[in-house]
Parts: structure tokens; C-alpha cells; sequence
């Protein structure tokens, strides 16, 4: 466990007084409401590294982090009496998962990256008869939820990067749920869209002491510029916030280090993710040489990887696979940028007698002369200050070496002194050791740092249960083998799902929604419920308000229980007199009035045809 220096100390009592993830999904969840939230993780694990890295250069260590979010409901189910005294029916509830969310954290020394990797719903959460217009509380529970990791995720000096890829299918987290009539599949373009709408609120509510600029960028192979801006959210900074591009180099720390990076260094491997399908492939058709180069054998360039994506068939027949990424650079990042590059553009143009005029003819000549066959090499590292970086090597491993270079070294050494050396022989009584009884379960995945140069691991930011990641693989395999296509099946599927993770113990927590749900009935001051004036809002000049109508013999005017506009707003076209119509005939007023048709009049026919 690392010690805590005072401003580190005071850094976690603020953030151990900010809000929970109850209290956050309460302030976003409709008022009244109920809610069980059940949110499981897993401790930082050492995993392989997202990108290569380039010739010559170490991979960078990296730490994975995973957790899934699981929203149920409680749903009544009328069950008949089978007492026959009491004929009426019982209401009982029925536990239900609505929808669930799964994200990666990986983490390095210079970067930490969230990576969305499913989202699912069931489709019951029709079930509880929200009132219309209330917000979706899926779209607010993702979006809170990730926010609440990138909050609990930050280190100082460390870039941020949330991404996901937004791909229409029926069914990712709960088999059968497609068969559902109330689950409401998006199509393509309505998923990106979707996406686009949760992580705005990240962009726009973002802390300025923590984030120096955030920036979202959206990329659609095979659509237009137009096409993919029509996708992103239209509020009154999204044309600041959003670009359609990808962040791929402004985003991996080697560009910072050299000024060419091969484009197979510059793409993460995710979890079934179909750019990182794509990469593997070229990765196979490369020979072993140019895999060691960094190159590949038809792509060139990282531009035309992205065209070649859109004639994948993920992102072609008639389907769409929309790539998004939210980047968070902390203070003096865009600053270091900057310098990089006037940095190279100096080295560019610092002049140099090879480049005269005599020598450019020469040079031109003997570079077509050259073999285009062999590719661009990474060039040595650029000079730029990385001070402010957290260090590669871990400070354990610098004290090990440290205390390793100051220790002498023996001269001479013998290798057969150590055989010369007699073991020493036992002798006395041989006394037994007494067993050690287990008398309780000892987990150690919270006996971890919580901070180290390669993770940050708080306690409020962890689930509420803390598994290892072979435990977390084995309930995500149990999920997937359930049947959620039925009422009575999800159930089902439910409790034995939560049994399976909680292994035997109650788990999961309880919530009420606090926010105020917009389309409830309001109730004037007799009791009754009144009715929303929509006509009456906006009054014309020189107009009669729909409420004014006739008065009684007592002078007080009528005041009708609905708002119906009168007679005198509406002006109807004046109408021909037709046949058919004249004055009622006298004794006929009290009659009832009877449509009847009138004589048809013909049109005459023009004499010329």
C-alpha cells in the first residue's frame, strides 16, 4: 500500500465526500420510482498492451479493469386466491432485469481508456407505466454511469479517452430478448444516433479544473461529412464539441515521441471489435518482416484503412458501424502539442547546403532511382520535454535497480566454492506442524494499491461485489445462457443470474428516482384534476379568450370544466348559395335537420369540343 502525502490525503477526503453512484442514478432516475441496481467489477489485472508498439520499442504495460451494471424492476403480478373465502386476487412482484451495461477500463502510464463494450435491454421496462414524456432512464443510466467511472478514474497528467463502436443488432446481453414484443430494436443509423445523445452530456458538463478540453469525434465509413454530422445531437456548442474525424494519432503517445508512427501501431485491440477484425487480417497477409516494420502489405497509410473499412462487411450491405470517441486532455497537454510541432517544423526548415539549388536535381534523380518497395522506417525519438510524464518503469523496479548498481560485485567467482559447501544435517526430535483450519474466506483482490504509476483503483469506484476476472467471464457466460423472451422465463432468468453472482448472498442495491417526471396530472385546489390550457396561452389582439362564453341570468358568467374554443375564433369561408338551399318552411323548426342530397349541377360542355 503506497503512503499518502498530505495533498494526496486531502484529495481523497474530497473525493470520498462526493456522491455515490445511488445518489447519482437517483438524481437522474423519474421520481417515485423503484429501482435494483446490481454493479459488479474486477481488481486491475496485467493485460496485453491495446497497440503495438513500433520497431525497436517496448510495449507499454498495461492494466485492464472491468464492470458491469445490471438494472431490474420490480414488476406486480396478479395471482388468483385459491382460498375460497377470500375470491379476490393477491398482488405479488415479480424481479425483472430492465438493462445492462459493460465497460473495460484499461490503463497505462500515460493514458486510461474506457471502452463501452455492450449495452442491452429487455424490453420490460415498459412494465412500469411511465408517464409520456419522461426521459429514458437507459440513455440517463449509461451516461451517468460512465461519467461516475471517468470521475473516479482520474489521474493527474493523464489523458482520458472513452470509445465504443455503435453496431444495430437484436439481442447482445439478453438471449431471447428479441422475441419481445415490447423491446424496441434501433436500426443503424437511429444506434449511432443514440450513442451520440449519451455521451453529449459528458462533453458539455465536463470539470474545467480536471479537463482542459474535450473533444468528441464520430466516424462512419462509407457516409458522407453531411451524412455523419445529421447523426450528432444539435445544441449550441455540439458544432465546438463534435468532429467528424478519428483521434486515433492525436491520441497514442507515440506520436508525441516520434515523428512517424507505422498506422498498425496506432490501432487498439478491443474485444470483438470490427476494426480490430480488419487489423488482425492485414496482420496475416503481411509477411513476418514487414509485421516487424510495422507495416502491412496493402495498406499503406491510416487514412486508407478507414476507406477500406467501409467495404467491410460490417460497415457495407446496406449496414453501418459508427466508431466514436470522447478525448479528455488534462491541463498543458494541448500546450506540449503544440510545442512538438513547432519543434518540427524548426527542424524542417533550418537550412542546409544539400538542399541548393545545384543538388536538387541530383537528389530527385537518385531518390526515383530508389526501390519503393522498402518502407518508411521509424525514425529516432523526438526531443521534446517529457518531464511532466509519469515515468515507464515503476519506482520499485528503479529503487530495485538502483540498489542493485550500488551493491559491489564479487571478483572471482568460483562457481565450485558453493559445491564445496557441505548442507548441514538435521538431527533431534522431528516435531509435527500442527494444520492450519480455515475458519474464513480470505480474498485477496482488495489487498491491492490503490495507487500505483499505472492504475488509479479507488474504493468508492469499485461494484459492489469485487470478483476476479475468471469469476466475471463465467457470469457474463451464465447471462448468455438464460432466456429472457417471456415475462415468466426473465424471472426466472433473473434470480438465477443474481444467485449465480452473488454465489449464494444477498446482494444488490435499492434506489428511488428523485427526479421530476414531466406529464403528471396536476390538481387544482378543489381536488379535481384540471386540464392545460394550450389555446389560452397566446392571446391575438382585439381576440375573445376561449374561457369567455355566455352569462346567466345572475350575471356571472359559465366557466366550462374543459377549454373549448369558441364559436366567434373560428371563420368559415363564405359558401355559394346551392340548390337545395332557402328558407324553412313554417312548422319545420323543430324538425330534425336531415341531410339530403341536393340536385348535382353538371358542368357545361364547351361548344368547340
Amino acid at each position: 500500500m503506497t503512503s499518502l502525502t498530505p495533498s494526496t490525503a486531502k484529495r481523497e477526503s474530497a473525493k470520498s465526500s462526493t456522491p455515490s453512484l445511488l445518489d447519482k442514478l437517483a438524481s437522474v432516475l423519474p421520481k417515485g420510482y423503484k429501482f435494483v441496481v446490481h454493479h459488479l467489477s474486477t481488481p486491475p489485472t496485467k493485460t496485453e498492451p491495446l497497440c503495438s508498439a513500433p520497431p525497436g520499442e517496448r510495449p507499454d504495460k498495461t492494466f485492464a479493469e472491468k464492470h458491469f451494471l445490471a438494472v431490474s424492476i420490480d414488476v406486480k403480478d396478479q395471482v388468483a386466491s385459491t382460498k375460497p373465502a377470500l375470491p379476490t386476487t393477491e398482488s405479488k412482484t415479480k424481479r425483472v432485469q430492465a438493462f445492462a451495461i459493460e465497460v473495460f477500463i484499461f490503463t497505462t502510464a500515460f493514458q486510461t481508456t474506457f471502452f463501452v463494450s455492450k449495452a442491452d435491454s429487455t424490453g420490460y421496462l415498459q412494465l412500469l407505466g411511465l408517464p409520456k414524456g419522461t426521459p429514458s432512464p437507459i440513455r440517463e443510466v449509461c451516461s451517468t454511469f460512465l461519467a461516475y467511472l471517468l470521475e473516479h478514474r482520474y489521474r493527474k497528467n493523464t489523458q482520458a479517452v472513452i470509445n465504443l463502436f455503435a453496431r444495430a443488432q437484436g439481442q447482445y446481453l439478453y438471449p431471447g430478448s428479441v422475441d419481445n414484443k415490447g423491446k424496441h430494436v434501433l436500426d443503424d443509423w437511429g444506434l449511432v444516433r443514440w450513442w451520440c445523445r449519451v455521451l453529449n452530456p459528458l462533453l458539455e458538463t465536463h470539470k474545467q479544473d480536471l479537463w482542459e478540453r474535450a473533444k468528441g469525434y464520430l466516424i462512419v465509413p462509407g457516409l458522407e461529412q453531411s451524412e455523419m454530422r445529421a447523426m450528432i445531437p444539435r445544441t449550441s456548442r455540439s458544432a465546438k464539441n463534435w468532429a467528424i474525424d478519428q483521434p486515433l494519432e492525436r491520441i497514442s503517445h507515440y506520436t508525441d515521441e516520434f515523428d512517424w508512427v507505422p498506422p498498425r501501431c496506432l490501432i487498439p485491440k478491443y474485444p470483438d471489435d470490427p476494426k480490430c477484425r480488419f487489423r488482425d487480417e492485414l496482420d496475416e497477409e503481411a509477411s513476418k518482416w514487414k509485421e516487424n516494420m510495422g507495416t502491412w502489405k496493402s495498406v499503406k497509410t491510416l487514412a486508407q484503412f478507414w476507406d477500406m473499412m467501409a467495404f467491410r462487411q460490417e460497415c457495407s450491405s446496406g449496414r453501418l458501424t459508427g466508431f466514436v470517441w470522447l478525448v479528455f486532455d488534462p491541463p498543458g497537454k494541448a500546450k506540449q502539442s503544440q510545442d512538438a510541432q513547432s519543434t518540427q517544423t524548426t527542424e524542417l526548415a533550418t537550412p542546409n547546403a544539400s538542399f541548393s539549388a545545384s543538388n536538387v536535381g541530383s537528389f530527385s534523380a537518385s531518390f526515383e532511382s530508389m526501390p519503393d518497395t522498402l518502407p518508411p522506417s521509424t525514425p529516432p525519438r523526438r526531443r521534446v520535454d517529457l518531464s511532466s510524464r509519469t515515468p515507464q518503469a515503476s519506482p520499485l523496479k528503479l529503487n530495485l535497480e538502483a540498489s542493485v548498481s550500488s551493491t559491489p560485485s564479487k571478483k572471482n567467482f568460483d562457481p565450485t566454492e558453493e559445491k564445496k559447501k557441505k548442507k548441514k544435517k538435521l538431527t533431534g526430535k522431528i516435531i509435527p506442524r500442527a494444520p492450519r483450519v480455515k475458519t474464513e474466506q480470505r480474498s485477496k483482490l482488495i489487498k491491492r494499491p490503490t495507487r500505483t504509476a499505472y492504475y488509479y483503483w479507488p474504493e468508492q469506484g469499485r461494484g459492489e461485489k469485487v470478483v476476479d476476472d475468471n469469476d466475471f467471464k463465467r457470469i457474463g457466460e451464465v447471462l448468455l445462457h438464460l432466456d429472457f423472451s417471456t415475462l415468466d422465463k426473465a424471472t426466472s432468468s433473473t434470480r438465477r443470474w443474481i444467485g449465480e453472482a452473488g454465489m449464494g448472498s444477498k446482494w444488490g442495491q435499492e434506489v428511488i428516482g428523485k427526479r421530476s417526471v414531466l406529464g403528471q396530472s396536476v390538481t387544482n385546489g378543489t381536488g379535481g384534476t384540471g386540464t392545460a390550457n394550450v389555446l389560452g396561452v397566446v392571446k391575438k389582439k382585439g381576440s375573445i379568450s376561449a374561457g369567455d362564453g355566455a352569462a346567466d341570468g345572475n350575471g356571472t358568467p359559465h366557466q366550462p370544466a374543459v377549454n373549448v374554443m369558441s364559436s366567434n375564433l373560428v371563420k368559415r369561408k363564405r359558401k355559394d348559395s346551392k340548390v337545395g338551399d332557402g328558407p324553412t318552411p313554417p312548422g319545420t323548426e323543430g324538425a330534425p335537420k336531415i341531410n339530403v342530397l341536393g340536385a348535382v349541377k353538371k358542368k357545361k360542355a364547351d361548344p368547340g369540343q
